[in-house]
C-alpha cells in the first residue's frame, strides 16, 4: 500500500455539518418561541446565524478572537440583527447551541461502509479537527464512528488550526509516520488540502460543490465510496 496512515477531517467530509447545524437551530429557535420575540422566520434566523459563524470562525482561525468571543458573539450579533439586546437569551441560546449539536448524526452517504471498507483493508485512521475537542469527541461517539479512529487530533490538543503545519506535524508525530506516507482526506480546500500539501503529504480533496480553481490536489472526488478507487 502506498499510504500507511489515513487522516481525515470531521465537519462537512463525514459529519454532515449542515444538516446537523439546521436542525439544532431550528429546535433552539422553536423551543425559545423567536417569532414571538421579532425573528420573522426560522429561514432569517438561520441566514443570519450562519453567516456571522462564518466571519467568525475565519477570525478565530487567524487568531483575532477567543473561542469565548466566538461562542458567545456568534448568537449576541445575530439576535442584534433583529433589535433583541438580551444577554440571558444569548446564553441559553449558546448553550442550548452546544448541548444539542454533539447529539446529531447525520453522516454524508456512504461514510460508515467506507470507514468499514478501510477498516477491512487495515488501514490506520486519524482525525485531524479544527473543532473544539469535546464538542468534537462527542460528534463522533453519538454518530458511532469513533472505533474507527486510533488518533484523534483536535486543535485544542495540538495547539494550532488547519492550515498551519504545526498541527499536521503533531498529528504525523502522534500516529508515528510521517508525510510520504500519509494521506488528508477533507473537504476545506484551505484547511485540509492546501494545509496538507504545505507538509508534503498527498490529499483527497472531497467538494463537489466547490471544484478547486487555482490548485490541483492529489486527487478529486465527489463521493466517500470514491476512496475505494484510490485505497
Amino acid at each position: 500500500m502506498k499510504y500507511k496512515h489515513l487522516f481525515f477531517d470531521l465537519d462537512h467530509t463525514l459529519w454532515d455539518f449542515e444538516t446537523n447545524e439546521q436542525e439544532t437551530l431550528l429546535e433552539l429557535y422553536n423551543s425559545h418561541n423567536l417569532a414571538d420575540r421579532g425573528v420573522p422566520s426560522f429561514e432569517a434566523f438561520s441566514v443570519s446565524y450562519v453567516g456571522h459563524n462564518e466571519r467568525l470562525w475565519d477570525r478565530f482561525r487567524k487568531g483575532f478572537i477567543t473561542r469565548k468571543d466566538l461562542r458567545d458573539k456568534r448568537f449576541r450579533l445575530t439576535l442584534l440583527d433583529f433589535r433583541i439586546g438580551d444577554e440571558v437569551l444569548t446564553q441559553r441560546l449558546c448553550e442550548g447551541f452546544l448541548q444539542i449539536l454533539p447529539y446529531k448524526k447525520a453522516l454524508f452517504p456512504h461514510t460508515k461502509e467506507t470507514l468499514e471498507y478501510l477498516a477491512g483493508k487495515g488501514y490506520p485512521m486519524h482525525m485531524i479537527t479544527n473543532g473544539f475537542e469535546e464538542t468534537q469527541l462527542l460528534k463522533m461517539k453519538n454518530a458511532e464512528i469513533d472505533h474507527y479512529f486510533t488518533h484523534i487530533i483536535t486543535s485544542e490538543m495540538a495547539g494550532s488550526l488547519k492550515p498551519y503545519r504545526e498541527i499536521f506535524d503533531f498529528a504525523m508525530a502522534k500516529a508515528g509516520t510521517n508525510a510520504s506516507e500519509s494521506i488528508m482526506i477533507g473537504d476545506a480546500l484551505e484547511l485540509d488540502i492546501k494545509g496538507a500539501h504545505s507538509v508534503g503529504m498527498d490529499q483527497v480533496y472531497f467538494n463537489p460543490a466547490k471544484p478547486a480553481v487555482d490548485f490541483q490536489p492529489t486527487y478529486v472526488i465527489n463521493g466517500l465510496h470514491e476512496l475505494r478507487d484510490i485505497l
